[in-house]
């Protein structure tokens, strides 16, 4: 009855398609929507740091690291620390979670400065995304989100077994193709610059003496990470 209540006069207000989007998104109706609609609000939209949803990511990061490692412990009974805790890096790494919220049509909710065209291909809406699981915790709680990040995260955009013989980590696979071929690679720092309230990092990836690539991320390894798979592409490795 209650969430007969709530979808009723939510379906009377102005952001009654925000609410049904999200109800297919979540497969509930949400109970106090500003967390949502502050979730997916980047700040490139709205600089003024308290309308932006960096706080809320922060918080869904934490829990979904938490859940993802409990779903883990409980999948792989004999496995080791070391190979959970590798396995749980794949899930949760902006690369992967970026791709699930693009599969999810999480891009088509979120608020960003669209004249920004490098945004729309940054990791922005894999972090609208953990932003997302932080409305939903705070609005919902623990149990809910469990739910939702496994019934609607990992089952269905989630390939475990794929990610466990995939090598996602392009800086070592570059370093070691360079070193069986005898090449000098070199990531140097070839830009910062200003965001809002966070840096940008620009990695360029020289190998002996020649750019190859260059990427650019929130933090130098995310922009190495980058860079390195865009070296991979270059030199078809």
């Amino acid at each position: 009855m209650r969430r007969f209540t709530s979808r009723i006069v939510h379906l009377f207000s102005p952001n009654k398609q925000l609410v049904l989007q999200l109800e297919h998104l979540l497969g509930y109706v949400p109970k106090h929507l500003p967390y949502y609609q502050l979730a997916l609000m980047h700040r490139s939209k709205i600089e003024e740091l308290a309308e932006n949803n960096e706080r809320l990511e922060f918080l869904g990061d934490a829990i979904l690291g938490s859940i993802v490692a409990e779903y883990l412990f409980k999948k792989y009974p004999y496995q080791h620390e070391g190979y959970l805790t590798e396995l749980r890096s794949r899930i949760v790494r902006r690369e992967t979670m970026n791709n699930v919220a693009l599969r999810m049509g999480l891009h088509k909710l979120v608020q960003y400065n669209q004249n920004d065209r490098g945004l729309g291909r940054s990791h922005i809406f894999g972090n609208a995304l953990e932003a997302l699981i932080g409305a939903v915790y705070l609005d919902q709680g623990f149990a809910r989100t469990r739910s939702f990040i496994l019934k609607q995260v990992i089952k269905p955009y989630i390939d475990i077994e794929l990610l466990e013989s995939t090598d996602t980590n392009y800086k070592n696979k570059l370093l070691s193709w360079a070193q069986r071929n005898a090449k000098e690679i070199v990531f140097d720092t070839v830009d910062e610059r200003n965001e809002g309230s966070r840096k940008i990092f620009t990695i360029a990836i020289v190998m002996d003496g020649q750019q190859v690539s260059t990427g650019s991320g929130y933090n130098k390894k995310e922009a190495g990470q980058v860079a390195a798979q865009k070296a991979i592409e270059v030199l078809a490795i």
